[in-house]
């Protein structure tokens, strides 16, 4: 899968795609990464990509034609064309199954807004896709778009190397949180693993498994039960 960047601080990546399950992802040829920087396709001696808002109002807006310029030179670079996605506060809730969906498509294009957004054209004529990470207001896409980078990286045949680790996880399709998880030694400071654990019962253990992620998410996360319904 090829993932394009597009933002004003392409410095900011460097360090998040470069360690851990995304490098390894890299360098097995799981996932591409190219991160490209707007002001490139500026035109202007001093690379301008914002301007003042038609009718007033505090803050800058960023220029269609640096935008557009970029989208459409990036697009150009690889078959097929990529689903271009906005990351911006207005979007649709980043969830899990949203990952699910994006992993599906061949490329994405991922467009980092900075000041007080984008020209309303850029989103109107030139974006398939708006997504928010949460409702909460960062300084620009760049952290968002690290998010969804990894998110949907890690679904991917072959990045993580079992399909067993995401199907247990938070947020997998049953809908649940993770069961609680342990290791040696089997007592630390008097707390002891649960003796289930350790029993060697297989079945005893998934058991005990789906009754604690089911409590565990009543308790944390009610919502995601749909009404309180058992999802098992």
């Amino acid at each position: 899968m090829r993932f394009d960047v597009l933002t004003l601080f392409p410095e900011m990546f460097r360090g998040p795609l470069d360690e851990s399950v995304l490098k390894r992802a890299r360098d097995a040829g799981h996932v591409s990464i190219a991160v490209h920087n707007i002001r490139d396709w500026a035109t202007d001696r001093h690379h301008t990509v914002d301007d003042y808002p038609y009718g007033g109002g505090a803050g800058m807006v960023m220029k269609p034609e640096p935008v557009f310029a970029a989208v459409e030179a990036v697009q150009a670079l690889a078959e097929p064309a990529a689903r271009v996605v906005l990351l911006t506060p207005q979007g649709r809730p980043f969830k899990q199954a949203i990952a699910e969906e994006l992993a599906r498509q061949p490329r994405l294009l991922l467009l980092c807004g900075r000041y007080e957004g984008f020209d309303e054209r850029v989103v109107e004529h030139l974006t398939d896709d708006e997504i928010s990470i949460g409702d909460f207001v960062l300084g620009g896409g760049e952290l968002a778009a690290m998010v969804i980078v990894e998110t949907v990286a890690r679904l991917l045949p072959g990045v993580l190397g079992s399909d067993e680790s995401l199907r247990h996880e938070s947020h997998n399709p049953d809908g649940l949180l993770e069961y609680p998880q342990y290791t040696r030694p089997p007592e630390f400071r008097g707390w002891k693993v649960p003796d289930v654990l350790l029993s060697g019962h297989h079945a005893e253990v998934e058991k005990w498994r789906r009754e604690q992620a089911l409590e565990r998410t009543r308790g944390r996360r009610p919502d995601l039960l749909a009404g309180d319904r058992d999802p098992g």
